[in-house]
C-alpha cells in the first residue's frame, strides 16, 4: 500500500488548512506532494469507488506526532464529506474518552501527553460518504508505568488528577496525598 513518512516539526506549520484540504480534495494519489491529505483522500475516494472499508495505520514513536496525524486525517474526511455537523468530527472524537486518556497517557521525556496505549478509530459514512459516526478503542496498555518510570518521565495523569482532587470529600475515603508524597514524582 502506500507509504507516507510524516515527521513532527514540534511547530505549527500552516499546511493543514482548509484551503489545502480542498486542494487535495478529488486529486489522484501523486499528483501533489506527499501529504497525509494525499493519503485520506486516496482512502476515501478507494472507499467511495468500490465500497469497501479502508484503513490508515498511522505509526511512531514517542512524540512523532501520531494523535496530530489521525486528527488531520480525521479533519479531512470531515471537511470533504460535508459532514453536517458544525462541530469538528475529530474533537468529538477525540473529546468522547477523556478517562481513557487520563488513564492512558502520561508525560514522557519526549511528549507531556503521550498515549501509551494504541487506538483504532473506526469512523461510520452513510450511503453518500457523509460521516455518520465514529467509534474509539484502545488496547495494549503499558501496564509497567503504573510501578516504574524511567527517569524524568511521570505515572499515568489519572494518579495526579486524583491527588490534585484529595481534599474533595467524595476523595477523603481515598487518603491521597500529594503526588509528592505518594512518590509518583
Amino acid at each position: 500500500g502506500i507509504i507516507l513518512v510524516a515527521i513532527n516539526p514540534y511547530k505549527q506549520l500552516p499546511i493543514y488548512g482548509d484551503a489545502i484540504i480542498h486542494a487535495y480534495s478529488g486529486q489522484n494519489m501523486g499528483d501533489m506532494d506527499p501529504h497525509i491529505f494525499a493519503v485520506a483522500e486516496e482512502a476515501y475516494k478507494q472507499m467511495a469507488r468500490n465500497n469497501k472499508n479502508q484503513s490508515i495505520i498511522v505509526s511512531g514513536e514517542s512524540g512523532a506526532g501520531k494523535t496530530v496525524s489521525a486528527r488531520y486525517t480525521m479533519r479531512y474526511f470531515a471537511t470533504v464529506s460535508k459532514s453536517s455537523s458544525n462541530a469538528h468530527v475529530e474533537d468529538k472524537v477525540l473529546a468522547s474518552n477523556p478517562i481513557t486518556e487520563a488513564v492512558g497517557n502520561a508525560k514522557t521525556t519526549r511528549n507531556d501527553n503521550s498515549s501509551r496505549f494504541g487506538k483504532y478509530t473506526e469512523i461510520s459514512f452513510d450511503q453518500s460518504y457523509q460521516i455518520i459516526g465514529a467509534n474509539m478503542r484502545t488496547y495494549l496498555l503499558e501496564k509497567s508505568r503504573v510501578v516504574f518510570q524511567v527517569e524524568n518521565e511521570r505515572n499515568y495523569h489519572i494518579f495526579y488528577q486524583l491527588c490534585a482532587s484529595a481534599m474533595q470529600p467524595e476523595y477523603k475515603h481515598l487518603k491521597l496525598g500529594r503526588s509528592q508524597e505518594n512518590n509518583l514524582l
